[in-house]
């Protein structure tokens, strides 16, 4: 079982502009079966975790698209908001991270913990130890400013390195505090 931070970020390490949109991730090119896909990932998770701000994305996002929160695992969402449920498996928690890691374990069954975001609560994990990895999908696209990736001093170890489409796929592991 792993513990991992799987997203995408733009060259100059973000993962949203300033208003949190991905508008600049859908436009790249990407192979859905090429180096380190979704696909390939999530077949190995059991449980997910995200922040309020991820979560609330999904609800705009979904709302926005018409389409429905698909994911049957179950999902930890640390948050100070009141949110309705956009699917099953859902909790809302303000405990602390190391606490509902323990819960997510248990719950992936030997599966891996995705931590979808942000980057603040990836950093969190991180500092209790319980991030293994990051796994980047580089976009080559600059924002100048918006949620940063990590904003954390932090050594990380390059494990694999790939292209897929027009992304820049690596696969790091967590060291330790920079």
């Amino acid at each position: 079982m792993t513990t991992i931070f799987y997203t995408a970020t733009t060259l100059d390490g973000f993962l949203a502009d300033e208003q949190d949109s991905l508008e600049w991730l859908f436009v790249q090119p990407q192979d859905e079966g090429g180096p380190m896909n979704y696909e390939d990932f999530i077949k190995d998770v059991g449980a997910m975790v995200m922040g309020a701000t991820t979560y609330q994305w999904l609800v705009d996002h979904l709302a926005r698209t018409g389409e429905r929160w698909t994911y049957e695992i179950p999902c930890w969402v640390f948050t100070h908001r009141d949110f309705e449920a956009i699917g099953e498996g859902l909790t809302f928690t303000q405990a602390p991270v190391p606490e509902v890691h323990a819960e997510a374990v248990a719950a992936a069954g030997g599966r891996n913990v995705w931590m979808v975001g942000g980057g603040d609560l990836a950093a969190q994990f991180a500092e209790h130890g319980l991030l293994d990895e990051i796994v980047l999908s580089i976009a080559p696209v600059t924002l100048g400013a918006g949620r940063p990736l990590f904003p954390r001093r932090w050594n990380l170890e390059l494990k694999e390195l790939d292209r897929n489409g027009a992304f820049l796929c690596a696969r790091y592991a967590v060291s330790g505090p920079l």
